[in-house]
């Protein structure tokens, strides 16, 4: 019975996709993660520490907008926000506006693990990352050059990375990182560091959001999703089409990575496209960008 236990994986690169633009390199990426993310599923592997890997590699990449991949903000300077939250207990942490790390993700698992707050930001959360030995960028103004290069700066003005677990004991996980929409104001926060909009993890459902932060906080997007579940009695993939419907009506585009209790998921989105993977006990691997969700 044991090799039966469901576990499911979502991954996501951020729905400020543009039709006419070439993602194979990003296709290619999640391809290779979603397999890496499989085997430690299927090995056994926590789903907190799943989406922690997940993330950290697509902030390393440069291929997304979060992390190496980030764009400047109206002052030139580079800063970023993630979450992280473990459905088994709701312990969280998060960062925003932090400079000069390179996995925010990792710093919002420092500020989980210290146990002491669920949201560090600035300088508190940098000193809170250099204390717990992670590693930090020597040349912002290199380092962070990949923008550039994958089009993003021309193309959209969002993006963002995310992952979704559940692991074959049960617990749900997610995690989510960005480097904010470009050209914002400095100190700017999205959806992204706040627990219930841009991540949200219980025992009935894990979720990432990606798109227009502003209209995610306003509609309490993660967190509605789990609302509509449990109090309302709703399917995940009605949950999460319906909590897009709100985001559109609050003027915001983008779109959800969850998976459930039960190892289904659900990936929709209301914008051009979606840079997404996704792999369980009982299907096989996609990875999509354009294509629509069945």
């Amino acid at each position: 019975m044991g090799n039966f236990m469901p576990y499911a994986l979502v991954i996501h690169g951020g729905a400020g996709a543009q039709p006419g633009t070439d993602y194979s390199a990003q296709a290619e990426h999640m391809a290779k993660l979603i397999a890496r993310g499989q085997e430690m599923l299927a090995d056994g592997e926590n789903a907190l520490a799943v989406v922690a890997g997940m993330v950290a590699e697509l902030e390393a990449s440069g291929l997304y907008v979060a992390g190496k991949g980030s764009g400047p903000n109206a002052a030139g300077e580079f800063e970023l926000d993630a979450s992280i939250m473990d459905g088994r207990n709701r312990n969280s942490g998060a960062v925003a506006g932090i400079r000069g790390f390179i996995h925010p993700v990792l710093a919002a698992r420092a500020v989980m693990e210290d146990g002491r707050h669920v949201m560090l930001a600035g300088a508190g959360a940098e000193e809170l990352a250099r204390s717990a030995g992670l590693a930090e960028v020597e040349d912002p103004q290199a380092y962070y050059s990949e923008h550039v290069r994958h089009g993003s700066a021309d193309t959209v003005n969002h993006g963002t990375v995310g992952a979704v677990a559940l692991d074959r004991s049960g617990a749900l996980a997610a995690a989510t990182s960005t480097g904010g929409t470009f050209g914002k104001l400095p100190g700017r926060l999205g959806d992204t560091p706040v627990i219930g909009a841009g991540t949200w993890a219980d025992n009935l459902v894990a979720v990432s959001s990606t798109g227009l932060g502003e209209a995610f906080i306003r509609c309490a997007a993660a967190h509605d999703v789990a609302a509509r579940m449990h109090y309302g009695g709703r399917d995940l993939g009605t949950a999460t089409r319906e909590v897009l419907d709100e985001v559109r009506k609050c003027g915001g585009d983008g779109g959800l990575i969850a998976v459930d209790a039960q190892g289904r998921i659900s990936m929709p989105y209301n914008s051009q496209g979606m840079k997404r993977a996704a792999v369980s006990y009982a299907t096989d691997a996609v990875v999509r960008v354009f294509e629509p969700e069945p």
